[in-house]
């Protein structure tokens, strides 16, 4: 049986904690599809072409090593109903901590009310990438601060290059 996964969020942007989820992923899947939430009524920092691509580039090599096909899509509405269009066998969730657990177990329960052919798998954020949130890299990297220990280079200098000032180029 070939799994498919589907890994919702926002990636905006896509952090080392992320990529700890699809590495993991990628060595028992034979799919992961990356899907990037799109919602109309909030601006994110990268437009969700943007967050694709990003996502492409820097986990493309995570998952080559294990064989694991990787795609990224935008969507919105239902990420149980995205789930649903691109084929996936699992939903793919990563947890830091008892908060999240108790947040994702509730939407998990209501995922497969409306999907019960998809089921939800957890794994849970290594030590070292518990802490990072897509929206703390996006705060510090706003206000200057140094957020390598928290994304891979490549979105490290697109964040860089989003929040350059004006004033800089003079």
């Amino acid at each position: 049986m070939s799994v498919v996964a589907f890994y919702s969020g926002s990636f905006d942007p896509p952090t080392n904690g992320h990529l700890d989820v699809i590495e993991r992923a990628a060595a028992f899947c034979q799919k992961i599809v990356v899907g990037i939430g799109v919602n109309p009524n909030k601006a994110g920092l990268f437009t969700p072409r943007e967050r694709i691509d990003l996502v492409l580039k820097v986990a493309r090599p995570l998952v080559k090593k294990s064989g694991c096909a990787l795609e990224a899509v935008a969507f919105s509405g239902l990420a149980v109903e995205a789930a649903r269009a691109a084929g996936a066998t699992i939903i793919l969730r990563g947890l830091r901590d008892g908060s999240d657990f108790d947040y994702e177990m509730q939407m998990a329960g209501m995922n497969r009310a409306m999907a019960p052919d998809i089921g939800t798998v957890f794994l849970p954020a290594s030590p070292e990438v518990r802490p990072i949130t897509a929206t703390l890299v996006r705060q510090i990297a706003s206000m200057g601060g140094d957020v390598a220990a928290f994304a891979p280079p490549a979105v490290v200098a697109a964040l860089a290059k989003k929040f350059k000032s004006p004033s800089a180029d003079r």
